[in-house]
C-alpha cells in the first residue's frame, strides 16, 4: 500500500485505489487501521483533496473522538456540504450537542441532510422540544422537509395534538402518505398516543403494507388498552396472509397475559413453536410471564429449566415470577447463579431482584447498593427507586433518602418510593415537605403521590392537611380519587374522632366502600364505645360477605363487655358458617442467609429448641441483674 501510494498521482485511478483502501477500513471496523491510512494521504497530501477529505472524516466519525473529527475537519481546505454534514454526524454520535451546533450556525448553506442531523441529534438525546423547534426554523428557511423528517418528528410527539400537526405538515409538504416507511411511522405514533381512530386510518389508506404495519397497529390496541382488539388485529393479519415475527407474537403473548386469556396464550405459544420462534428469548420471556401471571408457576418454571441458553430478559421475568409468589430466596439463588454463569445484570434484573425480596437483611442490601454502583446504574432511576425501598423497608430511610438527593434526573416513581418509605417510617411531616418540593418542580403528582401524601396525613393526625389534599384531587391536581384515598381520608377522620364526617364520606363516593374503608369505621365505633354504630357496621360487613374477621371479633369484645353472652355464641356460630378465621400476625427477622418468620401463638417453630434453649439463658442472665421480664419456666425446651 505503502509503495504504491508513492508512486500514484492524483488521478481517476489513484483516488479509486485510496477510496477502496478507505473501505476496507470500514469493513475492518479498526481505528488504528484508520490512522495508518489517514497517515499516508496525509503524508502525500491526498488529505487536501475534498473527495479523500471527506471518506478519512467519515472514518473519523465512526471510530474516533470528537476531537478527531474536528481535528481532521480543520484540515480540508475546500469543504463542501457533504463535509459539513459528515463533521455533524460525528460530534452528534458522540452527544456533542453544543458544538454540533456551533459547527451547523457555521454552515454557509445547510440542505436538509443537516437539518435532520441535528434534529436527529437533539430527538436522540430526549430533547423534543428542540428537536420540533429545529423544524419550524428549518421551515422559515425554506428547506423542503424530506421523508426521513418527519420519521425523526414522528419518534418525538408526546402529544396527540403535535402529532396531528406533523401529520397535516406532511400532507402540506406533498409526501405520499402511502409510503410504507411514513405510514408505519404515523401509526406507530398514534399507537402510543392511544389515538386509534387516527391509527386505523392511516393504516385503512395505505395502499401497501408489511409486517411492521401490522404490528404496530396490533402494538397500539394492546398499548391503549385493548387486548381484545388487538387479538383481533392478529387474527386479521393471519387471515390476509401475513407470516408473524417474534415480535408480533411476543405482542399477542402480552396481549393474552393482560386479559389472563390462557388458553389463546397457549395457542399462540404453539404457533411460535410451529415457526420457530421458541429459541426467541423475548417469546420465552412473554410466554412465562403470561404462565406466571395465569397461575400457572410449573408451567412457568417447567419452560425456563427447558432452556439452553439463558440470557438476562427471560432471567429478569423468571426473578419476577419467584417474587410474585413468594419465593424471594429462590430469586435471590437464581441472580447469584445467573453471575456464576456470567450474565451481566441489567439496572431491571437488579430493580427485580430487589423488589422479590421482601425484606432483605441489610448485608444483603449493601451488596446489591456496592453492585449497583460498581455497575454504572446507581444514577439509573429505576435502579435507584428500588435501592430507596429496599433501604426503607429495612428502616434505614436515611439511606433512601440519601439516595434521592444525589439522584440527577428524579422521575415521578422516585418521588414516590422516597415519600412512601418517609411515610412509613414515621416521618410523615417530612413527607409534606418533600411533597411540596415536589409541586414546585412542575411535576403532577399521580394517585400513588397522593395516596403517600393522605397516608402521611393520616400516620402524622394532620387533618386540615389531608381534608385540604383530598378535596383538591380532582380539581387542582386532575387525579379522580381512588378506594386507597377514600380509605385514608375516612381512617384520619376516624382517629380523629370525628365519625360523622368519615359517614358522610361514606355516601358520597361513587363506588362502594371497601373492606379498609368499613373496618376504619367499625374500629373507631369500638373505640368510642357506639355499640349500636358497631353493630351496624358489622352487621353490613356481614351482608356484604367482606373476607374479614374483624366485626365478628369486635362484636365479640363489645358483647363480652356488656355479659351478652348468648348473642357472642350467635356471632361464633355465624363466623364458623361463613368460614372466616382468625388473622394471625408474624414477625421475622433475617440471620445470615435465611429469613425466619414466628407467626403468633405458634406452639412449634423449625429450630425451636435452640432458640428457647437460648432464651433461657438469657432469663436467667436477666434474673442475675435484677429484672425478669419473661417467664420461661412455664416453656419446656421443645418450646410448647
Amino acid at each position: 500500500m505503502s509503495s504504491y501510494l508513492k508512486k500514484a498521482h492524483v488521478n481517476k485511478a489513484s483516488l479509486s485505489y485510496c477510496s477502496q483502501l478507505i473501505d476496507r477500513c470500514l469493513s475492518f471496523k479498526s481505528f488504528d487501521f484508520a490512522k495508518t491510512i489517514h497517515g499516508h494521504l496525509f503524508k502525500l497530501g491526498f488529505n487536501a483533496h475534498t473527495y479523500l477529505g471527506n471518506r478519512c472524516l467519515d472514518l473519523y466519525s465512526r471510530f474516533g473522538t470528537s476531537d478527531d473529527v474536528l481535528q481532521l475537519f480543520d484540515e480540508i481546505p475546500q469543504k463542501n456540504c457533504i463535509s459539513w454534514n459528515i463533521c455533524l454526524r460525528g460530534l452528534l454520535k458522540s452527544d456533542n450537542l453544543d458544538t454540533a451546533l456551533k459547527v451547523f450556525d457555521e454552515i454557509p448553506e445547510p440542505d436538509v441532510v443537516s437539518w435532520n442531523s441535528m434534529i436527529s441529534g437533539y430527538a436522540s438525546c430526549g430533547y423534543s422540544d428542540y428537536a420540533l423547534e429545529m423544524f419550524s426554523k428549518m421551515q422559515l428557511q425554506g428547506v423542503r422537509p424530506s421523508g426521513f423528517t418527519f420519521s425523526i418528528l414522528l419518534s418525538t410527539v408526546s402529544s396527540a395534538c403535535h402529532g396531528k400537526q406533523i401529520h397535516g405538515s406532511m400532507i402540506r409538504s406533498g409526501l405520499s402518505l402511502s409510503n410504507v416507511v411514513l405510514g408505519n411511522s404515523l401509526i406507530d405514533m398514534y399507537g402510543k398516543l392511544g389515538v386509534l381512530y387516527y391509527a386505523f386510518g392511516v393504516f385503512l389508506n395505505m395502499e401497501e403494507l408489511d409486517i411492521i404495519s401490522w404490528n404496530s397497529l396490533i402494538s397500539g390496541c394492546f398499548n391503549s388498552g385493548y387486548g381484545e382488539l388487538a387479538l383481533d388485529q392478529f387474527y386479521s393479519m393471519r387471515y390476509s396472509g401475513y407470516s408473524p415475527d417474534e415480535y408480533t407474537i411476543s405482542i399477542v403473548i402480552n396481549a393474552c397475559t393482560k386479559l389472563r386469556n390462557l388458553d389463546k396464550g397457549k395457542q399462540v405459544f404453539a404457533l411460535s413453536v410451529k415457526v420457530g420462534f421458541l429459541s426467541n428469548s423475548i417469546v420465552l420471556s412473554a410466554t412465562i410471564d403470561l404462565f406466571s401471571k395465569c397461575n400457572r408457576l410449573e408451567d412457568s418454571v417447567r419452560l425456563f429449566e427447558q432452556l439452553d441458553r439463558w440470557d438476562y430478559a427471560v432471567i429478569n421475568v423468571m426473578i419476577s415470577t419467584y417474587g410474585r409468589y413468594g419465593f424471594g430466596e429462590v430469586a435471590l439463588e437464581l441472580f447469584q447463579l445467573m453471575l456464576r454463569e456470567d450474565i451481566r445484570p441489567t439496572e431491571f434484573t437488579l430493580s427485580c431482584v430487589l423488589s422479590s425480596i421482601p425484606i432483605p437483611p441489610v448485608e444483603h442490601g449493601s451488596q446489591f447498593h456496592s453492585m449497583a454502583i460498581k455497575s454504572g446504574f446507581d444514577s439509573n432511576a429505576v435502579v435507584a427507586s428500588s435501592l430507596m425501598e429496599m433501604y426503607a423497608k429495612t428502616g434505614s430511610i436515611d439511606s433512601s433518602t440519601e439516595i434521592f438527593v444525589k439522584l440527577d434526573k428524579r422521575d415521578l416513581v422516585s418521588w414516590n418510593t422516597i415519600m412512601m418509605g418517609l411515610t412509613q417510617n414515621g416521618r410523615a411531616a417530612e413527607t409534606l415537605d418533600v411533597f411540596e418540593e415536589l409541586l414546585e418542580e412542575g411535576l403532577p403528582p399521580d394517585r400513588i403521590t397522593l395516596a403517600a401524601v393522605l397516608l402521611a396525613c393520616n400516620y402524622g393526625g394532620f387533618v386540615d392537611k389531608g381534608m385540604l389534599v383530598f378535596s383538591a384531587m380532582k380539581e387542582e391536581y386532575g387525579v379522580m380519587p381512588g378506594e386507597e384515598h377514600y380509605a385514608c381520608i375516612i381512617d384520619l377522620l376516624c382517629q380523629a374522632g370525628q365519625l360523622g364526617k368519615a359517614i358522610d364520606i361514606t355516601s358520597t363516593m361513587p363506588f362502594q366502600p371497601g373492606c379498609s374503608i368499613w373496618e376504619s369505621i367499625l374500629r373507631a365505633s369500638a373505640i368510642y364505645g357506639d355499640v349500636k354504630l358497631t353493630e351496624n357496621v358489622a352487621e353490613r360487613m356481614m351482608d356484604l360477605q367482606l373476607p374479614s374477621p374483624l366485626p365478628y371479633s369486635l362484636l365479640t369484645q363489645a358483647y363480652a363487655m356488656r355479659g351478652r353472652w348468648e348473642a357472642i355464641v350467635r356471632v361464633k356460630k355465624v363466623m364458623r358458617k361463613n368460614g372466616i378465621n382468625k388473622v394471625t400476625g408474624c414477625s421475622w427477622i433475617g440471620i445470615k442467609n435465611r429469613i425466619y418468620t414466628f407467626n403468633a401463638g405458634e406452639l412449634q417453630h423449625h429450630g425451636g429448641q435452640k432458640i428457647y434453649l437460648v432464651l433461657r439463658l438469657l432469663t436467667w442472665e436477666m434474673e442475675d441483674e435484677g429484672c425478669v421480664y419473661l417467664e420461661c419456666d412455664k416453656l419446656d425446651v421443645e418450646g410448647r
